[in-house]
């Protein structure tokens, strides 16, 4: 499969967020205007690429050869906390508005299924070491493009007269649900 392929299944056709529903705390939570969304889909992307860089030649390197296959999860766990530990660093010294924006979702990014789900897939998709870079920066864009969507959607719903029953975050998993009907016409684009 060529590069441009698995990068356009992960960023639209397969979108983690819209079409696989992983990952929907912070795209619900960090949502509500384009600069949150911008720097937690940077902080996601930042994350998954670089757990993918670490987690890859761990993988293929250390624990398939030494039979430690079945430590996978608690590794890929391990290495995405730790990277998660750095851009929380980084970002409270060079970005402390941003860092404070984001709050607990920072945290969150520990426990963000789908860094780890791109970490799992790529191995089980047996993808070479470039392949899952390249799968995991799709993912991430798609994270990013999923929650710059919503905001600019939550945007116009602040002067948009939704029904009393809906404000709120019903309005959102309606507004997501239409998203992802709107996803599927990507479905046949690659084959």
């Amino acid at each position: 499969m060529n590069l441009f392929k698995i990068f356009l299944a992960a960023f639209l056709i397969d979108n983690v967020v819209l079409m696989r529903f992983i990952a929907l705390c912070p795209f619900i939570g960090m949502s509500t205007d384009e600069d949150k969304s911008i720097g937690m889909g940077l902080a996601v992307t930042f994350v998954t690429v670089l757990a993918t860089c670490v987690t890859w030649p761990i993988y293929k390197f250390i624990l398939e050869p030494l039979g430690l296959v079945f430590l996978q999860l608690l590794v890929f766990i391990l290495v995405i906390a730790a990277l998660v530990q750095l851009v929380e660093f980084y970002l409270k010294k060079s970005a402390p508005a941003l860092y404070g924006a984001m709050g607990i979702y920072l945290a969150l990014i520990t426990t963000n299924c789908a860094i780890l789900a791109v970490t799992l897939e790529n191995i089980s998709k047996g993808f070479n070491f470039i392949e899952s870079v390249v799968y995991s920066l799709g993912v991430a864009m798609g994270f990013l493009l999923s929650l710059l969507l919503l905001a600019g959607i939550r945007g116009r719903l602040k002067t948009s007269p939704v029904p009393k029953f809906l404000r709120g975050t019903p309005i959102l998993f309606v507004i997501a649900a239409l998203l992802s009907i709107a996803f599927m016409g990507f479905k046949g684009l690659v084959q």
